[in-house]
């Protein structure tokens, strides 16, 4: 089976990172902020502007890029699916590494390395050339069989052809589907993908 894995959200919880770093930002630049109902749309979980969330990115990205640890396992169950006959696909749609300059050749860098660093194994590595969401042309053009993701937008669309392996946040409470399966951590993922076979 050729399995797509989705980086931020899934492999890293870049849900908690955001908590801390925006209210951190937040607090430092004296912007008035509130945590609410948590969206994938950080501006509205924060209720802070959109313009406001970009500078946090602009101050932040690379660090989040660079430094956040995968999470606990992710590596290791990876290395199971490899040695089950799986194909694994990284599949991003990382901001910047869409665009064909110095920032974006930068970022595909750091994605590189940083999988590298988490020994985060793979035999596709594919930057998506949506903007954040939408990886419908990437997962047909490869044949992708099965989405671990965490976007709520790219969890309801792609489970309408293939099953999708929604990684649980708050933001992707409402995703629910027949090809859908929320999973809550990395081994749990490994058994329910087994489970689908």
């Amino acid at each position: 089976m050729r399995i797509g894995i989705d980086i931020d959200g899934v492999l890293t919880n870049i849900e908690q990172f955001v908590i801390d770093y925006i209210s951190k930002y937040c607090v430092e630049n004296n912007i008035e902020y509130r945590i609410g109902t948590s969206n994938y749309d950080y501006c509205k979980t924060f209720h802070i502007s959109k313009e406001e969330e970009m500078n946090f990115w602009k101050q932040y990205l690379e660090d989040y890029a660079m430094q956040e640890n995968a999470r606990p396992f992710a590596a290791e169950v990876i290395k199971k699916f490899k040695e089950d006959g799986h194909d694994i696909y990284i599949i991003t749609a990382r901001w910047l590494t869409n665009r064909e300059d110095d920032k974006g050749n930068k970022m595909r860098e750091i994605v590189k390395s940083w999988l590298s660093k988490n020994e985060i194994i793979y035999d596709k590595l594919i930057f998506s050339k949506a903007v954040r969401e939408n990886k419908w042309q990437e997962m047909i053009e490869n044949k992708i069989d099965l989405m671990i993701e965490d976007s709520p937008n790219n969890v309801n669309e792609l489970s309408k052809i293939i099953p999708v392996i929604c990684y649980n946040a708050e933001y992707n409470k409402n995703c629910i589907g027949n090809k859908i399966t929320r999973c809550y951590s990395w081994y749990d993922i490994y058994r329910k993908i087994k489970d689908l076979n």
